[in-house]
């Protein structure tokens, strides 16, 4: 992400940042000395490179690298003051005997902790007094080093749209019987026209030998569509077919539906 230089009151180039808070608190509060917490004068990203577990040569690129800077952790003396002024903040005389007497000796920072984990409410109170310190410490730093923490930018999740409601169609309402002839001749007279068309301009795209085995299909059809007409005919003239009609009027008949079939 790019960053805004602006000049401060001394002259000096103040670098606008957006900072991750969170991490930064993590790298000021972890003064371990095989951590070493690098900031990322671009993102605002907190690298921690941990001794024998990074690759040596990598500490080394990034140390060298002007984009990072060296987070200087706060130190344990100015930790261990910071549990020393909240003891006699806490209200309970027992739990403030409990964190007096875990902060006595090697090991301290692990025993106040251990204590507070059954005392939510104050485990909580001691977090934001802890978080407080961390934050006073981290703006001297930026200042010092002319950073100018900025809001970093949001990631919002895309929502899909909403789709459209769907809304049923109305009922479609059938046409009389008498408009429904009428309407229906125009449309079959336009659609034989075209199929007509189709059929000519087919033709003459064909051969000689093409032309002529279509001619012969056409021959076909025009007969079969004859021969169903006067089987059709035939079977309203005879009326219902008598089961006891001889057997040339069953097969006459029967031939005559296989046809309209």
């Amino acid at each position: 992400m790019p960053t805004t230089e602006n000049a401060s009151a001394g002259g000096t180039a103040v670098r606008d940042i957006p900072i991750d808070w969170e991490a930064l608190e993590d790298a000021f509060e972890n003064n371990a000395p095989e951590v070493h917490s690098y900031l990322h004068l671009g993102t605002g990203d907190v690298l921690r490179v941990v001794d024998g577990v990074a690759d040596p040569q990598m500490h080394a690129r990034i140390a060298a690298d002007a984009n990072y800077l060296r987070i200087d952790p706060v130190s344990s003396r100015e930790q261990y003051r910071w549990m020393e002024r909240y003891i006699p903040m806490v209200e309970d005389m027992d739990l403030q005997a409990k964190l007096s007497q875990a902060i006595d000796g090697k090991g301290a920072f692990r025993r106040f902790k251990d204590v507070l984990m059954s005392y939510g409410p104050e485990r909580e109170r001691w977090f934001a007094f802890r978080s407080e310190r961390l934050r006073i410490f981290m703006e001297a730093w930026l200042s010092a080093h002319a950073l100018n923490p900025v809001p970093r930018p949001l990631w919002v999740p895309e929502v899909p749209s909403r789709p459209e409601p769907i809304v049923p169609a109305a009922p479609a309402v059938e046409p009389p019987a008498r408009e429904r002839e009428e309407t229906r001749e125009p449309r079959r007279g336009k659609s034989v026209e075209s199929l007509r068309k189709n059929l000519r301009d087919i033709a003459e795209a064909l051969g000689p030998r093409d032309l002529d085995t279509l001619t012969a299909f056409a021959e076909f059809l025009k007969a079969r569509r004859a021969a169903r007409s006067f089987a059709h005919h035939y079977h309203e003239a005879q009326g219902p077919v008598d089961d006891d009609a001889g057997p040339a009027s069953q097969e006459i008949a029967s031939e005559s539906r296989s046809d309209t079939a």
